[in-house]
């Protein structure tokens, strides 16, 4: 039995609020969505398509594939059923275990991880004659438990380390926004992908690189060598050769693309610049040392300028930003006449220090902090001129 050819439930995980964009991207890779849910999506493919989903998606956390459901009261209802799988016929070597667990028998997950680390082993020892090497990292093949109330279901975790980070951050700088979010919020926006894509306060250059590689089409499997899916029997590496072709094939040039980042920190910038040469878009970026107000704007109409100022919860006190998210609002009613304007913020009492109204308030979690994005439209003249104009 080739089980990466073998078609079988495929769960795509995410972040809260991260599933429609998720959606979004596996729809257009030209696959089937079962169902949606909040942090994430189901599907049916083969392990072979979880190749492709884990080379090419933005979004996601993990690509989980099923290995069967079963009933659970305990722990040892885990373990019997998960020491009848053919383990012997999946994993080649060391492995670990991840979990996620709702149960009331269990008052701690590494309990549920044990008991199915134990029962794969116990099984390999019996069917090999050799223990399998086991511990916490995720570099070799992972398997997840899914156990909630008195249902369970086993996973093959082709993933191993979140793809929610891309790999070619090196520095992240302070309060970072993770790659995975920095992409959906980039999705969220009207940004067309040919006009210009101003980002000031960059920090650490997050959203300005996801920009770069959205733009021209990158996607994450460019910059990371390791998967779990790698370290499974059958792995056939020509599919992954070759899905990694595609990757390189599509990449895309834009003629004239403006993206411009600054922030008033030097070592930002510097970190910056070093994170854009790690992703391979440095040359696309155009870094500049100075405050927020004095940011380049292109006169060019359709672009997207898109601040994510701090928001009093980790770097700042509220009373301070109360004129910051002013300024940003003159700034962006002076300087950015026919772009779209984002705003990305976890405190809505310093939002409405913009003075600007909200087309559209767009649900995201920053890690536990609720946030929303907010997008204004930032008419060239006056609203009737624009109108006439179109």
């Amino acid at each position: 039995m080739s089980f990466y050819s073998t078609k079988g439930f495929i769960t795509v995980t995410c972040n809260k609020r991260l599933a429609p964009y998720l959606e979004q991207e596996i729809r257009e890779l030209g696959f089937a969505i079962e169902d949606v849910f909040i942090t994430g999506v189901h599907l049916i493919g083969t392990l072979n398509d979880c190749i492709r989903l884990n080379l090419n998606l933005r979004c996601a956390s993990q690509v989980l594939y099923s290995l069967g459901q079963f009933d659970a009261v305990n722990a040892d209802d885990i373990y019997k059923n998960v020491v009848r799988y053919p383990w012997e016929d999946l994993l080649t070597g060391y492995f670990s275990i991840t979990s996620n667990v709702m149960n009331d028998t269990i008052n701690n997950s590494m309990f549920a991880n044990l008991r199915v680390k134990d029962a794969i082993v116990d099984r390999m020892r019996e069917a090999t004659g050799e223990r399998p090497a086991t511990g916490a990292e995720l570099s070799g093949g992972v398997i997840h438990l899914f156990w909630k109330n008195e249902t369970a279901e086993i996973f093959i975790d082709t993933s191993g380390d979140s793809l929610a980070r891309h790999g070619y951050r090196k520095i992240p700088g302070k309060a970072p926004m993770l790659e995975a979010l920095a992409a959906a919020t980039i999705l969220a926006t009207k940004w067309d992908r040919k006009a210009p894509f101003v980002n000031p306060m960059c920090g650490s250059g997050t959203l300005a690189i996801e920009a770069a590689l959205i733009a021209t089409n990158q996607r994450p499997g460019l910059f990371r060598t390791n998967y779990a899916f790698m370290h499974l029997q059958g792995y056939d590496e020509k599919v992954y050769d070759k899905e990694m072709k595609l990757l390189e094939e599509q990449i895309t040039e834009v003629p004239g693309l403006r993206i411009i980042a600054t922030d008033y920190s030097d070592l930002a910038i510097e970190n910056a610049r070093k994170n854009a040469v790690a992703a391979g878009v440095a040359r696309m970026i155009t870094f500049a040392k100075c405050d927020f107000a004095d940011t380049e704007v292109p006169e060019t109409a359709g672009g997207v300028v898109f601040l994510n100022p701090e928001y009093g919860e980790r770097l700042g006190e509220e009373s301070e930003l109360e004129g910051t998210y002013g300024r940003i609002g003159d700034f962006m009613k002076q300087k950015c006449s026919g772009y779209h304007g984002y705003i990305f913020t976890g405190n809505m009492d310093l939002a409405k220090k913009i003075g600007l109204k909200a087309k559209r308030r767009i649900e995201f979690y920053n890690s536990k902090i609720d946030c929303r994005l907010l997008e204004y439209e930032l008419y060239a003249g006056t609203r009737r001129d624009t109108a006439a104009a179109t």
